[in-house]
């Protein structure tokens, strides 16, 4: 059979009118040669999605988002339409999740299989549960709300504070200020000026800064040595015969006070301190004899005088001594 001209052409024709409508379909990220299951998802709101979006589960891409609607003019929800490849069977129960992969990527759907009911599959037109969550962008933005709250606050608090320090600072202070920091200027020359003397002076008594630090260095050896000799005595023994010798004080002072031998005896016993202090009249009353009387004891007479009677003391005046 042969051909003509006018039914090449028309093939040729509807060959690239398919080419192009698979193309225009695929670039849409519609695959007219692949057959897909239909499902609806309804949201509060959808958070920048587009059509032809990526569907994954588990980062893998099972389909797309097919088309986006309202589900009416008055609470104005987006019904979202996606294609899923229809070799994936999901659970009923599962979920939608509007989510953002990063900064550049734009929204995707994940696709989160429900556990509850998890035999029972869903069927293409069947509605989704629909969630989303907040991208990296909103999550910076919840963080930076509080901080740019503080940062409004300080900016007020700085504005005010700037204000009163304009009022603050009049002619007649900002003239005290140049004052004050002239006067600054002035103190810090001649801190320096006196820095350097300090300098000069150190300098020319560096020889006996040394000498004396040479000097201080020996008496802490010397120090030194003493500390370790101190060590080096017996303390211990040392102070077990102060013990001892504390001791013996204890028992002499508690004999004493007793009564015992000749000491404890004369402070305790009245008759021997009687005695004691009858014997010491005596002994004066004898020298005070001798002191008169001094014939009476030693005889030096040549013409044999008769030596004097003895006489009380008591009963004799007591003359005083020439010198």
């Amino acid at each position: 059979m042969k051909l003509t001209k006018e039914i090449k052409t028309a093939i040729l024709v509807i060959t690239s009118i398919l080419l192009f409508i698979w193309g225009y379909s695929f670039l849409k990220g519609t695959d007219i040669l692949t057959n897909y299951s239909t499902f609806y998802v309804e949201y509060e709101e959808v958070e920048g999605l587009v059509v032809s979006a990526p569907v994954t589960i588990n980062g893998y891409v099972i389909g797309q988002v097919k088309s986006i609607t309202f589900k009416d003019k008055i609470t104005w929800k987006p019904i979202v339409e996606i294609q899923i490849h229809e070799q994936y069977s999901i659970p009923k129960s599962s979920t939608a999740l509007i989510y953002e992969p990063g900064l550049i990527g734009g929204k995707m759907i994940q696709i989160i299989p429900g556990t509850e009911n998890a035999a029972i599959m869903a069927l293409s037109g069947d509605y989704l549960n629909g969630d989303i969550k907040n991208g990296l962008t909103a999550l910076v933005s919840e963080k930076l709300e509080p901080l740019k709250e503080k940062i409004e606050k300080v900016m007020l608090s700085t504005d005010v504070l700037l204000n009163n320090l304009n009022e603050m600072l009049d002619d007649k202070t900002k003239q005290n200020l140049k004052n004050s920091i002239a006067k600054l200027n002035e103190t810090l020359t001649e801190f320096s000026q006196t820095s350097k003397s300090v300098n000069a002076m150190l300098a020319d008594n560096k020889s006996k800064i040394n000498s004396s630090l040479t000097n201080f260095e020996k008496t802490s050896e010397n120090m030194v040595k003493i500390s370790d000799s101190l060590a080096a005595v017996n303390i211990k023994q040392t102070a077990e015969k102060l013990e001892k010798t504390l001791a013996n004080v204890d028992k002499i002072i508690a004999d004493l006070e007793n009564g015992n031998g000749s000491m404890g005896k004369l402070l305790k016993d009245d008759k021997m301190y009687n005695n004691f202090t009858k014997a010491s009249k005596e002994l004066e009353l004898l020298l005070e004899d001798v002191r008169l009387n001094p014939t009476r004891y030693i005889n030096v007479s040549l013409f044999g005088k008769k030596n004097k009677p003895y006489e009380s003391p008591a009963e004799t005046e007591s003359t005083p001594i020439k010198n």
